[in-house]
């Protein structure tokens, strides 16, 4: 792929270099042609890494094509042989879930499930600032002493090895079932189903599931060891319908932002179909409190229900997001969707202190630390560190870590971007003794550190991020596009071949068009900070266009003074079907003068 910025688009509004992502033009012109598919759809599919083979199941993705034995898994099958035998036995079993969407989906699809053969099943979910993340010895020895035998841990547990340990000690049994990085170790369990074990194929199909992935590959394990056994049948029940469940699990796949590539595109397509008919009492009663009338899709899952799921875990009560999730009472289930949707409220307001002030501080130190942003602030609620972490990585287009300090320690969180593995390099420097505890992904990490090591554990952390971008060059912003339209181009047509392509998320990216040579002919300010635009081309031809939370970025600046003069604008594309339209919107990430033209934003 050739150096050249795209549309020559050098430093944009945004303060970013525009590139066209590479395409195989071999392979774009063959999907076109095989499939029956425009050009464009073609180039997409060929950007995205799709294979003429894979084209079909890409387009189609189901659950038949795409689930594997889950006893392809190592130690699934003790895993399930355990939890069936708990089952059928009549044991005590409790789920210990995580606090984020990933552990609260698990744990109620865990519930849904043992509720639908006939057991309960208790649901322990800590809390994130008394507690922390994960399995925790006086949890766990809380659970030993109301009787329980058998403990489930979903999203957690792979690195819990002290926690572990205690709770085989005090009596109680442990399945794992996680999907964060692993050690070479494993903690004492009677099973740890984990697709990122480093005995299981790196990099294999499964490796990139959500822990919900993992948890309903488990049920299905499950649910054929009792089918064997003959105990439905004994027990006169009907076995569960386990694909009613998949909006859950499309919900938790999409939140914790794993690629939307093999199985969890299947998850999430079949799962957006349940979630459209709103059979779940939570996220129905969750959609309705933030006003969503539109058919749901990853885009709501995501930014609109998702994010009241986990503001209980962030700012309120941690268990809410899953007894919302598994609860069958509409009334209970619209006011659990209330208090959340409170703490939603409350936790955006905390955000936005907190970012104000890990702005300031990082706005003078960035010059400096071109491999890593860490902000460190006293009474820094830990609820919200992980969003603003991610707010100081899309700002300065580098891994992102921010500290809530509290007496001795600090709890933090970071995000990464692309061809830096954060995960690795805390995991690292927990090994190095810089942590008390620390772990995570390539794209984010948590740990935690003691207040007089974080100098220590800065310059370690930029050292390893170094380190892996030895001979890649500096981190640079940049912004990728699929191609170039005009104005005419994005049309409703184009709109009905793009949704074919959803779900979108990371690993298929929703794609990003240039609309060129626009001019603004109307530009105004709605929603408080939200720029409104009308664009026209050079045909006469229109189309509607906003920019979200730009007000008070150049970006927004730019477009409210643009002048009428010509400019390309990125972002992607919507159906706008408000008041019965059939049209399209554009939703701008970017924009920058057309070439020759300029002016004073």
């Amino acid at each position: 792929m050739s150096d050249t910025a795209f549309l020559g688009i050098e430093r944009s509004l945004a303060g970013k270099r525009w590139r066209a992502r590479a395409v195989d033009e071999r392979l774009a012109l063959a999907l076109s042609q095989g499939h029956g598919l425009p050009e464009l759809v073609g180039r997409l599919l060929a950007g995205r890494g799709v294979g003429v083979e894979e084209a079909d199941r890409f387009l189609q993705p189901t659950l038949r094509a795409l689930l594997p034995d889950p006893n392809g898994l190592k130690d699934m099958d003790k895993a399930a042989a355990r939890v069936a035998a708990a089952i059928r036995d009549g044991e005590a079993v409790a789920v210990f879930g995580d606090y984020d969407v990933d552990g609260a989906t698990s744990s109620a699809l865990m519930t849904r499930f043992f509720r639908a053969v006939g057991r309960r099943l208790r649901v322990y979910i800590p809390d994130r600032i008394q507690e922390g993340y994960g399995p925790n010895l006086p949890a766990l020895q809380k659970l030993a002493a109301e009787g329980i035998r058998l403990v489930v841990t979903v999203d957690c547990g792979v690195t819990s090895f002290d926690p572990l340990a205690g709770a085989a000690d005090a009596g109680l049994e442990v399945v794992v079932v996680d999907h964060h990085k692993a050690e070479p170790r494993l903690p004492k369990a009677v099973a740890v189903v984990n697709p990122n074990r480093l005995d299981e194929p790196a990099g294999g199909p499964l490796s990139t599931l959500a822990a919900v992935g993992v948890t309903f590959l488990l049920i299905v394990a499950v649910n054929r060891e009792l089918r064997r056994s003959g105990w439905y049948q004994a027990q006169g029940i009907a076995e569960p319908d386990l694909m009613s469940w998949l909006d859950i699990v499309a919900l938790g796949t999409v939140c914790d932002v794993v690629p939307l590539v093999g199985l969890n595109r299947a998850y999430v397509s079949q799962g957006l179909r349940v979630m459209a008919k709103r059979g779940n009492p939570g996220i129905a009663a969750l959609a309705d409190v933030a006003g969503v009338n539109d058919r749901m899709d990853a885009y709501h899952a995501g930014f609109i229900v998702g994010p009241r799921v986990n503001a209980g875990g962030r700012v309120g009560s941690s268990e809410l997001g899953a007894r919302i999730l598994a609860t069958d009472d509409p009334v209970e289930a619209a006011d659990l969707a209330r208090q959340l949707h409170a703490y939603n409220a409350e936790r955006r307001t905390i955000e936005a202190e907190v970012l104000e002030q890990a702005l300031e501080q990082v706005g003078t130190s960035v010059d400096v630390s071109p491999e890593l942003v860490l902000a460190a602030g006293e009474g820094w609620h830990p609820g919200v560190i992980g969003i603003v972490a991610a707010r100081l990585k899309e700002r300065y287009a580098r891994p992102a870590c921010v500290v809530a300090l509290d007496g001795l320690l600090g709890k933090a969180s970071g995000r990464s971007v692309r061809g830096v593995d954060l995960g690795s390099a805390v995991i690292a420097a927990r090994q190095a003794g810089l942590l008390v505890a620390g772990g995570g992904h390539a794209m984010a990490a948590g740990f935690t550190v003691e207040r007089e090591r974080l100098e220590d554990l800065r310059g370690f952390l930029r050292d390893r991020i170094a380190a892996q971008l030895a001979g890649a060059g500096p981190l640079v912003p940049t912004l990728t596009l699929d191609s170039a339209l005009t104005v005419r181009g994005a049309n409703p047509g184009l709109m009905e071949h793009l949704e074919r392509l959803a779900p979108y998320g990371t690993g298929n990216s929703e794609p990003r068009f240039a609309v060129t040579d626009a001019r603004i002919v109307r530009a105004d300010v709605v929603g408080g900070a939200h720029v409104r635009c009308v664009l026209t081309g050079p045909d006469g031809s229109k189309l509607k266009a906003i920019a979200f939370r730009s007000l008070d970025t150049d970006l927004g600046r730019g477009l409210l003074q643009s002048g009428g003069v010509p400019m390309h604008l990125a972002g992607t594309l919507r159906p706008d079907r408000w008041n019965g339209n059939d049209g399209v919107q554009l939703l701008i990430d970017d924009a920058a003068p057309a070439s020759g033209a300029s002016f004073n934003a």
